[in-house]
């Protein structure tokens, strides 16, 4: 099969879904980037006046503002952390290396991607999700087997994948949780992120696809995960590294907690109350659990659990809706108490452990003093 030769994935389908219109939007639970951002990227390819790299929808100064943030053009910030690390990673996609996003989990490293491959490519959903399951035709193709055996292998009867629509286009495809594929599934990554090129044996000694301009691709990896299969020296080398870090500064996660709750609330947020005070709580907690240590100078112990400003808005979301519709319509650190268990601790006893240190050796001193820590405190006790 030629480089020009057209085999022609399933992406009618997204096509379709990407022209669903805006009344038929607001009920989906979760929009994709390039549906719930429309009117930003139209707005940025408009005013977009810059050179654009190979096979990218938009110029890299236009990615840029559009997960960053644009005041003059009303585009809006969705990415708050490190904005030295998006510069490094759109050099990194212009270019022939791979990006692999590492950190913990709930660092936003899903969404970074998401938001890379809506900007550059128009659509986000070229996506591989790395399990144990994980074969290889998940990365290369399949086949229609009722086409197959009445035409034979015929570009009709191929199923692509992600990787090979995103080759065929010259687009973005995302690989999320690569290091939860088995080791064989990593090598053939390998190869076809080396030679660019996807064989299709089945349809002849030549029957090729050969990678466009402007395919990447993103993979992600939670730092915990790194010893479920380790990944090659030879895949690492086809990728450039940037780690995703937890936010640190407490007054911008405070905020940010507070913008993300109102999202998620929606048309809810008009009822319910929702005091400064249970948010900077519910921060001061989280941070402290996460890094070890209280604002006080006192060592703590690290839970297992996932303490990121992602569970955070989580924890929050829960309560405002605990408060909406079980109680009075005012969110307080009772709440946030009631759903720490169910929605970070799950069911890890060491965990629970280590919140009834915290509870006895920080929250019950605040609580003497403070009527929110004290709230949080007595409604804990369940713990």
């Amino acid at each position: 099969m030629a480089q020009d030769s057209k085999v022609k994935p399933s992406d009618a389908k997204s096509d379709v879904k990407n022209q669903v219109s805006d009344n038929n939007l607001q009920h989906i639970i979760r929009q994709s980037a390039e549906q719930k951002y429309h009117y930003e990227l139209a707005r940025l390819a408009e005013q977009d006046q810059a050179n654009k790299p190979a096979g990218w929808q938009l110029s890299a100064h236009a990615v840029r503002k559009f997960i960053l943030g644009d005041q003059h053009l009303d585009i809006s910030k969705k990415f708050y952390g490190d904005d030295a690390l998006v510069d490094r990673a759109l050099v990194t996609l212009m270019g022939k290396q791979g990006l692999m996003l590492v950190g913990e989990p709930g660092t936003a490293k899903s969404m970074l991607s998401e938001l890379f491959s809506a900007a550059i490519s128009g659509n986000s959903q070229r996506t591989i999700q790395g399990t144990a399951g994980t074969t290889e035709d998940h990365l290369k193709y399949a086949w229609n087997y009722a086409l197959l055996l009445a035409e034979g292998p015929t570009e009709k009867a191929l199923i692509a994948s992600p990787m090979f629509q995103a080759m065929q286009l010259g687009h973005i495809v995302r690989f999320e949780e690569i290091t939860r594929c088995p080791a064989e599934i990593q090598d053939v990554l390998v190869s076809m992120l080396s030679e660019k090129q996807l064989m299709i044996p089945e349809m002849g000694q030549d029957a090729s696809i050969y990678a466009k301009q402007g395919f990447n691709i993103i993979a992600t990896a939670n730092l915990r995960d790194r010893g479920v299969h380790e990944m090659s020296s030879a895949l690492k080398r086809r990728f450039n590294f940037e780690t995703v870090k937890p936010i640190q500064d407490r007054a911008f996660e405070i905020e940010l907690v507070k913008k993300q709750l109102q999202h998620e609330l929606q048309d809810l947020s008009h009822a319910v109350k929702i005091p400064d005070s249970v948010i900077e709580l519910l921060v001061t907690l989280f941070q402290e659990l996460r890094t070890g240590q209280s604002v006080d100078g006192a060592n703590l112990k690290t839970p297992d659990a996932v303490m990121s400003t992602a569970e955070a808005v989580n924890i929050a979301h829960a309560a405002s809706l605990q408060a909406i519709y079980l109680d009075q319509g005012q969110l307080s650190a009772s709440h946030i108490a009631q759903q720490m268990i169910g929605v970070v601790f799950k069911d890890n006893d060491d965990d629970r452990k280590r919140l009834r240190y915290y509870l006895d050796s920080v929250a019950k001193e605040r609580a003497r003093q403070d009527q929110d820590w004290k709230l949080f405190y007595q409604a804990s006790r369940e713990f």
